[in-house]
């Protein structure tokens, strides 16, 4: 085959056949191109001197060259037939080139001749493992007023396949993060007796790394439940650990029984010396049911939003200090009403932010959502994410956590009673106090010997009281479905603790036999000074 009757339009080739025809007839309106070539020395080839057939043959990229409508093969390089066999000139593409299927390039090639310009396709792969970067450019032939195309096809298999290890590798990567981050949120949420929750946790599309998004439940005895919600900043493991760290550190501030602001104290101090440079934010929130309140505190986090049972939604706006981690703030707690019916929903960025969306625009769809969101908790959570548009390929993480406090009526309501008693007086408060209990635990129809076990609780936290504490002191009982509960609150901020008392010893033994005979007791500071001290007795047959 004659090549010089092709001519391939590559980008930055001119054609110099007709600047060398007749050197000295060029007319004045040639551009100035061609009068360069006037002044090239007689000793320059021109490209059709050189032996194009032998160029293309040794090119390491595979070439080949077809004319007509019907993709007719012309010529096949060596490095084509090496790959792929030799092609026979004259024979359809379609009837002898299954390649040309497989990396799709028969209507690729039918686009080339129809619009006169190259298209390229990237690492398609071939059924025997090759991966090829295939470029299609349109070819002018004298004999063929369809023209041509000249395919070159550029081996990547080496990079497809370094591609796909990468990839493999990001798989495994994302997939312990992910399994690290399930491992370490509850595996199961503590159920309080006074309310019902549920949490959703959802990590981001393949797309997207694992982030730090956690959440729990903690009971606090006495009836007290915290809730905490956080999102550690930054992505992968390392985030994960991060925030498995501060989920434990929560557990264990918790159980000291501190007010909110005061466990984020703690916290913030703890992120620091983890990772100065990982920044966390968090909600941590306590429920009392004798308040009807939560009380929370929030470093850098997003408002706790409550609906109340006729719809309405209230943001828990402030207060709101600094992310975890930078340290040098005085966080302060703030409340927000939890009545009965209420719904609370912690939830992180993920859930609300979108890009090139102001958040609070991304809160105001959530209040929205949470206004018509009916139904238990779990439902809350799925109806929450599916109206927040929230899918598998989500791009980041989302972690949703719904506390409801359930209006009670009827029989389910005889299970839950509250009695108080004003501790006024000298000695005669303890006597008095166990005729309360008494007569209280008797009409909640208790068993004889779990009666005379609150009795006997009853009088040893009055006791404990009396010696110790300062007025105003009050007594508090209080049942559930599960459990009884006994507290007794004074002003005296100096919070007991059990030891062993010795045989001569006149004081003491108190709280040695609360802890003996309940299920579970307790201390804890109250707001604006004073203590609270309590124990649990389980109740028989409790579901």
């Amino acid at each position: 085959m004659n090549f010089t009757r092709w001519s391939a339009r590559l980008p930055g080739t001119q054609r110099r056949a007709a600047a060398r025809t007749d050197r000295g007839s060029v007319p004045a309106a040639r551009g100035e191109y061609e009068q360069q070539l006037e002044s090239l020395p007689e000793d320059v080839p021109a490209l059709e001197d050189f032996s194009v057939r032998e160029v293309v043959g040794r090119l390491p990229g595979l070439v080949a060259l077809v004319y007509g409508p019907e993709h007719r093969i012309a010529y096949v390089n060596d490095a084509y037939a090496a790959a792929f066999g030799p092609r026979p000139a004259g024979a359809t593409v379609a009837d002898t080139c299954p390649e040309a299927e497989e990396l799709g390039l028969l209507p690729l090639m039918d686009q080339v001749l129809r619009s006169g310009k190259p298209r390229t396709v990237k690492s398609r792969r071939t059924r025997d493992g090759g991966s090829y970067t295939v470029t299609c450019l349109p070819v002018d032939t004298p004999h063929h007023e369809a023209g041509g195309v000249l395919v070159h096809a550029a081996d990547v298999t080496d990079h497809a396949e370094a591609a796909e290890r990468l990839r493999a590798s990001e798989r495994r990567h994302r997939e312990t993060a992910v399994t690290l981050q399930r491992s370490l949120l509850p595996q199961e949420l503590e159920q309080p007796d006074d309310l019902r929750i549920a949490a959703t946790y959802q990590p981001g599309g393949t797309d997207a790394a694992v982030g730090g998004d956690w959440y729990d439940v903690i009971t606090l005895g006495a009836g007290r439940t915290a809730l905490v919600i956080g999102d550690v900043m930054g992505r992968g493991v390392r985030a994960a650990a991060v925030m498995g760290q501060l989920r434990t550190a929560v557990r264990a501030y918790a159980r000291l029984d501190l007010p909110p602001h005061e466990v984020l104290q703690l916290l913030d101090g703890l992120a620091a010396e983890i990772d100065a440079s990982q920044i966390a934010t968090c909600v941590y929130a306590v429920h009392d049911p004798n308040e009807g309140k939560l009380v929370y505190a929030s470093a850098g986090h997003l408002p706790i939003l409550v609906r109340d049972e006729d719809g309405t939604v209230r943001r828990a706006e402030d207060p709101t200090g600094p992310p975890l981690g930078t340290g040098g703030w005085l966080h302060a707690s703030g409340s927000i009403d939890l009545p009965p019916g209420s719904t609370a929903v912690l939830y992180t960025d993920g859930l609300v932010e979108r890009r090139r969306e102001d958040i609070d625009e991304g809160v105001a769809a959530l209040e929205r959502a949470l206004a018509g969101a009916t139904g238990a908790p779990q439902v809350v959570c799925d109806r929450l994410l599916r109206s927040l548009g929230v899918t598998a390929e989500h791009d980041d993480d989302v972690a949703v956590l719904v506390m409801q406090h359930p209006s009670r009526t009827g029989p389910d309501a005889e299970l839950f009673h509250n009695a108080a008693l004003e501790l006024l007086g000298g000695v005669e408060a303890a006597p008095r106090a166990r005729a309360f209990a008494s007569g209280v635990l008797s009409s909640w129809r208790f068993p004889v010997e779990l009666r005379d076990l609150g009795v006997l609780a009853t009088s040893e936290l009055v006791a404990n009281s009396l010696q110790h504490g300062t007025p105003p002191m009050r007594l508090r009982l209080r049942r559930t479905d599960r459990r009884l509960i006994i507290e007794v609150t004074d002003g005296d901020d100096h919070l007991p603790r059990r030891r062993r008392a010795e045989s001569e010893d006149e004081s003491g033994r108190g709280i040695s036999i609360i802890a003996t005979i309940a299920s579970s007791w307790g201390s804890r500071r109250t707001p604006g000074g004073g203590k609270a001290v309590w124990c649990e007795f389980a109740l028989p047959d409790a579901p």
